[in-house]
């Protein structure tokens, strides 16, 4: 839970889910999903102009990413995630953002509305191939938390084996820390 003071300078308790900390001008900011919303709103806008105004006042070629929620919120609103992200693209957005569109329309619809902008797709199950996807005209592909659900889901498996039939095939199956530690020097 962080403080935070919107338009009118009312403090207010706000849950995100973090992903990055940035200190700037003596202050830290912290760039999360805000999960108080219950519903859409196009606050965001505001927002994406005075961040563009800032990266491009920092120099620092920051990526700013415009991102409309409703398809992964339970609310799958195809014309709302347009009419938010061509806003954001208009407002300066450098990429944009509809995580849980999985459909080849509507990619396709996200593409063509925000073109010539790069369209981001959340990958996180077997819908489409990287091929297809740029087919389609996606140029930058997220996996969230998918790679390492898919992590756990082989260290369940071997905890769940180990604890019902006392065996240890599924570790047998573990790629060797030699290679797991190549793959990583490679950079």
């Amino acid at each position: 839970m962080i403080g935070c003071a919107g338009r009118t300078g009312a403090l207010s308790s706000r849950t995100l889910d973090p992903y990055r900390v940035w200190y700037r001008s003596g202050g830290l900011y912290v760039v999360g999903h805000d999960h108080k919303s219950g519903e859409l709103r196009t606050f965001a806008v505001d927002r994406i102009r005075a961040a563009r105004r800032a990266i491009d006042e920092s120099g620092t070629g920051i990526l700013l990413t415009g991102r409309s929620e409703g398809f992964i919120a339970g609310r799958p609103d195809l014309a709302e995630t347009l009419r938010r992200l061509i806003a954001y693209a208009d407002a300066g957005a450098d990429c944009l953002y509809a995580p849980g569109i999985r459909s080849a329309q509507e990619i396709v619809a996200v593409v063509k509305a925000v073109a010539p902008k790069p369209v981001n797709v959340l990958v996180s199950g077997d819908f489409a191939t990287v091929p297809q996807l740029a087919d389609l005209g996606v140029r930058r592909i997220s996996t969230g938390g998918a790679l390492a659900r898919t992590a756990w889901t082989g260290f369940i498996a071997a905890a769940k084996e180990i604890a019902a039939q006392g065996t240890f095939t599924g570790l047998a199956r573990a790629v060797p820390s030699a290679e797991v530690n190549g793959f990583f020097a490679a950079g």
